[in-house]
């Protein structure tokens, strides 16, 4: 591409205003930059950074009225540190969020390693939850032998002798780790995801963590992207006037693109088109209730299951950080039907579903509550995305830039971190490190806030972890 000179850039956007049609379109550019980035979530703001470090004059459009995309935390629900999205921060010391220090405050510390698993009206004993976990581990593999031969579905690959733990592992395996079902689901992205069996918590919140670090870049909140526009001059459109730019960098959700709400002119490719469809996000969702006085007797962030005979279950994740608030979670299909059906069915379900595993009583000491719904949430439209069978290799052809004006990031746009804040960080940097490379030096000094190195990927892969956990809706 001709670099253009100021003066030469400034004709030829004046030049594009002119043949634009006048109804419905904006029809001057109100401000230039070198980039736009569509979306404040983790990647967002890690491109962000990245622009600034490399000394670039970039903004940050966020169409929600808050920054953190599906990684937010707010406290006004339950006095609380309460994260409506992801909450597990998977392995630690690798994720590149553990590489930077967060301001003065904020606590992150080991999440607990073990799990329990409710049988009924009792916890399974140590040879049932061994039985459990073993597994757990088979299917693990099976799903990893399966993946070296063919992108068969996962369900396609799970051994036959599961017994009558198979409902409970499809879950754990399924909805729970990437809100679909193993049928949905390719088994190579299952196995190529990164190791997940170790975890952390932020005492304040996984959103507040996020917010630490993007203090110090400018986003403009409740201002959606509503058309990407390459031909000529590239331009970024907005309700509030149209921005002028070398460069986009889009971290909207698949689901959001598939829905059309961001338009691009032209249209993009079918190549492209094709993997935003195959990697369309799963369905979890959090049921927060406060539970006075702790009288199931749960440890802080003990994680239960139930042993269950259909997919009408969930799992808990009780006493967050020390506090009252338990987390029913919901997830795939069951979860995605129960959500359509509003707060008042699904917290309904939640105090059901605890009673019929703990005693009815336990609907007596409920006291605030509230259900996320992220399927109906407009720039999210879902949780996390999981690859179809077959479609592993959409990821990466989410890497490829469009007409080398137009650059993807997110947790759908990593090959191995897909699902985690962790996968759409690293992307976001990825994608603002191929912006600054195809734009070349610059003279300008950098800009402050983005003063921390970048986090080199260092995440091993493992095929099979007895203690598989999500992370974007957690």
């Amino acid at each position: 591409m001709q670099r253009l000179s100021r003066r030469s850039f400034l004709a030829a956007s004046a030049a594009l205003a002119a043949t634009r049609p006048a109804a419905g379109a904006v029809t001057r550019a109100s401000a230039e930059v070198d980039v736009v980035v569509v979306g404040a979530g983790a990647a967002g703001i890690a491109a962000g950074r990245r622009l600034a470090a490399g000394g670039r004059k970039f903004v940050v459009l966020e169409a929600a009225d808050h920054i953190g995309g599906r990684c937010i935390t707010e406290t006004r629900t339950f006095g609380v540190p309460y994260d409506r999205g992801a909450h597990w921060i998977y392995a630690p010391d690798l994720n590149p969020l553990g590489k930077l220090t967060p301001r003065r405050g904020i606590e992150v510390y080991p999440a607990p390693a073990n799990q329990k698993v409710r049988i009924g009206r009792r916890y399974a004993r140590e040879g049932e939850l061994e039985d459990f976990l073993a597994l757990q581990v088979r299917a693990n593999r099976a799903i990893a032998e399966a993946a070296r031969r063919a992108d068969v579905a996962c369900a396609q690959a799970m051994p036959n002798d599961l017994g009558d733990w198979r409902p409970s592992i499809d879950f754990v395996l399924g909805p729970f780790t990437s809100g679909k079902e193993l049928t949905q689901m390719s088994a190579v992205d299952f196995a190529k995801s990164a190791e997940r069996s170790t975890a952390a918590f932020c005492r304040q919140g996984f959103g507040a963590l996020l917010a630490s670090f993007a203090e110090g870049i400018a986003v403009k909140l409740s201002t959606p992207a509503t058309l990407v526009d390459t031909r000529g001059v590239v331009t970024v459109e907005t309700a509030k006037g149209a921005i002028a730019t070398r460069a986009v960098i889009v971290t909207a959700s698949t689901n959001v693109i598939n829905s059309g709400v961001i338009k691009f002119a032209p249209e993009l490719p079918k190549r492209q088109l094709d993997a935003f469809a195959k990697l369309s996000l799963g369905s979890c969702d959090h049921i927060a209730l406060e539970l006075d006085g702790n009288p199931l007797g749960f440890e802080s962030d003990d994680l239960v299951f139930e042993k269950s005979a259909d997919t009408h279950t969930a799992a808990v994740l009780a006493n967050v950080s020390g506090t009252p608030l338990c987390l029913i979670e919901v997830a795939g299909a069951f979860g995605r039907e129960l959500s359509a059906h509003g707060e008042a069915e699904m917290v309904n379900f939640a105090a059901g579903w605890l009673a019929g595993l703990y005693g009815a009583d336990v609907k007596k000491t409920i006291k605030r509550s509230h259900a996320t719904r992220w399927n109906h949430e407009p720039w999210a439209l879902g949780a996390a995305s999981a690859a179809a069978p077959g479609w592993q290799g959409a990821r990466r052809t989410l890497m490829e830039p469009v007409q080398n004006a137009v650059w993807f990031a997110g947790e759908a746009v990593h090959e191995t971190l897909w699902g985690t804040v962790g996968g759409a960080w690293e992307s976001g940097t990825r994608a603002a490190d191929a912006v600054l490379r195809h734009l070349g030096p610059t003279k300008e000094p950098p800009a402050s806030p983005a003063a921390a190195p970048r986090s080199k990927p260092a995440y091993r892969r493992i095929q099979a972890a007895p203690n598989i956990m999500r992370e974007e809706t957690r």
